[in-house]
């Protein structure tokens, strides 16, 4: 008998590249959604660990809402170019003025829920029958209801009374003609088990997720990062402090944290000190309503 035995990562790490290769295995035109961020960037490692020497079986796909930190948005290009795969780049300015559509308006003005329509256009245009995306279980309630594959209609929404048993590491991803399955290879990941495998893995990250002075505007406890898509007014406190973002979205909606954590080591540390989610503690778009990111998936949010 072996006694060869995973650690927890390596498990973790096993089933994601499983997931991957049933993904390539399953559907004729997938695609890995790739934001810069700290989970799409472990999915890109986790690609590479799953397909090399080969080339990935999807290209990237990046929905980009205009209101991106430069730092991700450098750092996505570079990892592109590093690996030599495909980065395809839709913009929702481009849809807003094709489509019409209404912005939101005041203080945090998001195009969040905008990024819906064009990453339904871009399924359309290439024609993807599965999206792969770095959501975990841990960050959200909603998240934790869904499975790891999610099966949306041919309107791109997601009903959480239909989901498929997931028995014994069986995904089913048979869907009809408009269809398309949303993916989440690291969907039991939790965020301390990223930043583990980063450490041990040595993967490189923006700089926005290290400690860093930046100017802030200060409001409600939470610090948000002094832009040109923000309203700023005349009673607002502005300052300049240390901080670090534990989650990297669109720099409207994204609060940074007060750290001094210019290791991963130090980011551990203040992990594992927390008993706030980041997407709880950074998210301003999960703050309108208790169930602010299930309406948005119903609605063919990623």
């Amino acid at each position: 008998m072996s006694n060869y035995q995973l650690d927890y990562l390596d498990q973790l790490e096993s089933e994601s590249i499983h997931i991957f290769r049933e993904v390539a295995g399953q559907f004729e035109k997938p695609a890995l959604l790739f934001s810069g961020g700290k989970d799409s960037i472990t999915l890109v490692h986790l690609a590479l660990k799953a397909f090399r020497p080969g080339k990935f079986p999807f290209p990237l796909v990046h929905i980009d809402t205009g209101h991106n930190f430069p730092e991700a948005l450098a750092f996505r290009d570079q990892l592109a170019e590093q690996i030599g795969e495909q980065l395809i780049v839709r913009k929702v300015e481009d849809t807003i003025k094709a489509k019409h559509l209404t912005e939101q308006k005041g203080k945090f003005a998001s195009r969040n829920q905008l990024q819906t329509f064009t990453l339904l256009d871009s399924i359309e245009e290439f024609g993807f029958d599965a999206c792969i995306g770095g959501a975990r279980r841990d960050e959200e309630k909603a998240r934790a209801k869904e499975r790891i594959f999610s099966v949306r209609d041919d309107f791109g929404q997601w009903n959480p009374k239909l989901q498929r048993p997931e028995l014994w590491h069986t995904y089913n991803g048979k869907i009809h003609k408009g269809e398309n399955v949303r993916v989440f290879p690291i969907s039991n990941w939790t965020e301390l088990d990223i930043w583990n495998y980063i450490k041990r893995e040595n993967i490189q990250l923006p700089s926005v997720y290290f400690s860093h002075e930046r100017e802030v505007l200060e409001y409600q406890n939470a610090l948000i990062a002094v832009s040109p898509f923000i309203q700023i007014d005349e009673n607002d406190k502005i300052s300049t402090r240390r901080v670090r973002y534990r989650t990297v979205g669109d720099m409207t909606c994204t609060a940074a944290v007060a750290s001094e954590a210019y290791s991963i080591d130090d980011i551990i540390s203040e992990i594992t000190a927390t008993r706030t989610s980041e997407r709880g503690e950074t998210r301003i778009d999960d703050r309108f309503s208790e169930a602010a990111m299930e309406d948005r998936k119903k609605n063919g949010y990623f």
